[in-house]
């Protein structure tokens, strides 16, 4: 996905995906959505301003599952066949391969079954493709996500657009990664329950009809959700509501 500011927006059917670092560091187009694996591989002279947390995935190297080892040394020799070849040799280098590596552009894993390498480095999500054509996960070289990245040719008018166009997702972002909790609590445990939601500055306090009680509104991390949920019931917490948050503009 890319964006031309000021201009149009740009569907991926008008060029591949392989194209798009390029395209960044030429100033063609000034910002894009696109894959990390893609922008480590391409090695251009691009920033990434905002990891977005979806279409993650991960470049690795997988082996018959005949293959018993995991030993990276097993490819000492051998040929491996991988669309990322760039992404493969720093890493062989790194852990000083030499292997001979077999350039691919797509179906990379049928490269064993009909005996064009020993193994394969390919971008993996589920790990159900590896399974079907009877190859296995050994060592995992790259993590990747969608990221939001901007060519290093934007001048000031277009950097304070982006920068907006920035505040807005990282505001849907930081909201898909809360939730509104609201909760009962007696008087006497508004303290020790306060003290377990530390996302906002202080939680709200409301008085209920009811007395000696109090209703808490705050926020919570979706990463430590039931954790938190398990600690607020200990500190007496009861009536706990959780609502999902649209946007969170801090």
């Amino acid at each position: 996905m890319i964006f031309k500011m000021k201009t149009s927006f740009l569907r991926n059917d008008y060029l591949r995906n392989s194209d798009i670092p390029q395209y960044l560091e030429d100033g063609v187009v000034d910002i894009a959505i696109v894959g990390e694996n893609l922008l480590a591989e391409k090695k251009k002279n691009i920033e990434i301003i905002q990891k977005l947390g979806f279409s993650k995935c991960r470049v690795s190297i997988a082996v018959p599952k005949e293959v018993e080892t995991d030993d990276i040394n097993y490819f000492q020799g051998k040929k491996i066949a991988t669309s990322y070849p760039n992404t493969l040799q720093n890493f062989l280098k790194k852990n000083n391969i030499l292997a001979d590596i077999h350039v691919i552009s797509g179906s990379v894993e049928i490269a064993p079954n009909i005996g064009l390498a020993d193994g394969i480095c390919d971008i993996v999500s589920s790990g159900s493709t590896l399974f079907k054509n009877g190859l296995r996960e050994t060592v995992t070289i790259l993590k990747s996500e969608a990221v939001l990245s901007k060519t290093f040719q934007l001048n000031n008018e277009k950097q304070k657009i982006l920068e907006k166009f920035l505040f807005r997702i990282q505001s849907v972002l930081r909201a898909k990664n809360s939730k509104y909790i609201l909760m009962n609590v007696p008087n006497e445990k508004i303290s020790e329950v306060s003290n377990v939601l530390p996302v906002l500055k202080s939680p709200t306090v409301i008085p209920l009809a009811e007395k000696g009680w109090s209703s808490i509104h705050s926020v919570i991390d979706e990463e430590r959700f039931w954790e938190v949920i398990d600690e607020l019931k200990e500190k007496g917490a009861q009536d706990i509501l959780i609502i999902p948050i649209d946007k969170m503009v801090i």
